[in-house]
């Protein structure tokens, strides 16, 4: 790592004045979250709509106590709002740009266009020492080609520093996450840089949170390698599941068994319907785009299986629903529950359970969606697909029951209590979530991604333990 050391260090604001631009997911639980560790943050969007939202306690996504702290931070007098980036730079001693990368139109590259806008209107209008820190993520490289775009365009030249803090935000655990990461990642080029972001980040630092200093690359680096190991830890377990419904043989049990070697673990090594959302899917994409740029594709070509493996259980949950409903989708009446891309979230990007239920319907099922907080996002991207306002009303008169993501609601529902509701007990379970024994007991068909249909290890042993009871009779 190369960190430019001098003997002459600027000096830093020991409680800097901070900034977040943009005010989506990242950025406004990002601006919420400073407020609360007790600085001064105002939050910065071009939409007029989503920062009159939060100015007035609103958070316009769902995510778990992010409300609550919003309305703290707000009545503090810490926490502001503007569309002013003119406001902004005479405002901000550290800047975090946490704007949108998502997939561009036609190919699996990054659209930078938000952060290239982000960082050069910054650029253009700071003119005391300063720091933009970059928290988007992105491919390679881009840190350094932004940095001599700040150097062109700001009137301070190469005064005006950048820096690369990537988020691990979880959606549903967000807060946590940024008030108590699991370590924090400083991508910076010189000392100063470093001091500055650690001023930033002072009590989450004395709280004994590990941090990595690095140079810019390798901090952009950390964010794609983390999300294409998980990407790619999920995508294995799914992988196994498709061999195990070609043997007959169990993937939950398998995965229970890999998950007691301490080199694999068990986190993440969940079979079920896959991953997405905003995040992984167009990341590994993303990153394999620009891998084949600097000429390293093949290091990273097993990132198209791993994508190719996720998008193959939605096709396989639809073939499983087909067989339950008799091998014709045509007038069965399907419950989708779930239509986020994971529970306690609102987010429908690249959800498979939403990618399911219009499957179904483009088979011509009547589908009958129903997640408790992602509905509206699911019908503005949806909106074909008939969306109604509780479990029981998806699943009275079904023909199938599919359970595609696992909110707690859909987990601890009572199968007997379903059973009177539906036309026909027949429930397939593409996240692995439900009871499949107590479903059964209820008198349910079940189906599950890389289970048997029926439950046949589980009835050798119950035979084999009838005749040893039998012989000691």
């Amino acid at each position: 790592m190369s960190i430019q050391r001098t003997t002459s260090i600027p000096p830093i604001v020991e409680h800097p004045r901070i900034t977040v631009i943009g005010s989506g997911y990242l950025g406004a639980t990002h601006a919420i979250c400073m407020a609360s560790l007790g600085y001064e943050v105002l939050g910065v969007d071009v939409d007029e709509e989503k920062i009159a939202a939060l100015s007035a306690g609103t958070v316009p996504f769902f995510e778990p106590g992010l409300p609550e702290q919003l309305v703290e931070a707000l009545d503090s007098g810490r926490l502001s709002f503007t569309t002013d980036f003119d406001e902004a730079a005479a405002f901000g001693d550290v800047h975090f740009v946490c704007v949108g990368t998502p997939q561009a139109e036609g190919s699996h590259a990054a659209d930078l266009s938000y952060v290239d806008a982000a960082f050069e209107a910054l650029a253009a209008r700071i003119t005391r020492k300063a720091l933009i820190v970059g928290k988007s993520t992105v491919p390679i490289g881009t840190a350094a080609r932004l940095t001599a775009l700040v150097a062109e365009t700001s009137p301070l030249g190469d005064e005006l520093e950048v820096a690369w803090n990537p988020e691990f935000l979880r959606e549903g655990f967000a807060v946590q996450d940024t008030l108590h990461p699991d370590r924090l990642v400083f991508g910076v080029a010189s000392e100063w840089a470093e001091r500055q972001l650690s001023a930033a980040f002072r009590p989450i630092l004395d709280d004994g949170t590990p941090l990595i200093v690095a140079d810019l690359a390798t901090a952009e680096l950390v964010k794609v390698a983390a999300n294409s190991f998980l990407a790619t830890k999920i995508s294995y377990i799914n992988a196994m599941a498709e061999v195990c419904e070609a043997t007959g043989a169990d993937v939950n049990l398998l995965a229970t068994a890999l998950s007691h070697d301490d080199r694999i673990g068990g986190r993440f090594l969940k079979p079920g319907l896959g991953f997405g959302g905003g995040c992984l899917p167009k990341d590994i994409r993303a990153f394999t785009h620009r891998a084949e740029e600097l000429g390293v594709g093949q290091a990273v070509a097993f990132l198209r299986e791993v994508d190719d493996i996720n998008n193959r259980r939605r096709l396989r949950i639809v073939d499983l629903i087909r067989e339950l409903a008799g091998g014709d989708l045509a007038g069965k009446r399907i419950a989708a529950l779930g239509a986020a891309f994971k529970p306690n979230s609102d987010d429908v990007r690249d959800a498979p359970a939403l990618d399911v239920a219009r499957m179904l319907y483009l088979e011509g099922a009547e589908v009958r969606v129903y997640d408790p907080e992602a509905n509206a996002n699911a019908h503005r991207a949806y909106p074909d697909l008939e969306y109604v306002d509780s479990m029981t009303e998806a699943v009275t008169g079904a023909d199938v029951v599919a359970l595609l993501t696992e909110w707690d609601e859909f987990r601890q529902a009572d199968p007997a209590e379903l059973g009177r509701l539906v036309a026909s007990r027949r429930v397939v379970d593409g996240r692995h979530a439900l009871d499949a024994d107590a479903y059964r007991a209820a008198g349910w068909e079940f189906r599950a991604l890389g289970r048997p249909a029926q439950p046949e290890t589980v009835a050798l042993v119950v035979d084999l333990k009838d005749r040893s009871e039998a012989l000691s009779a």
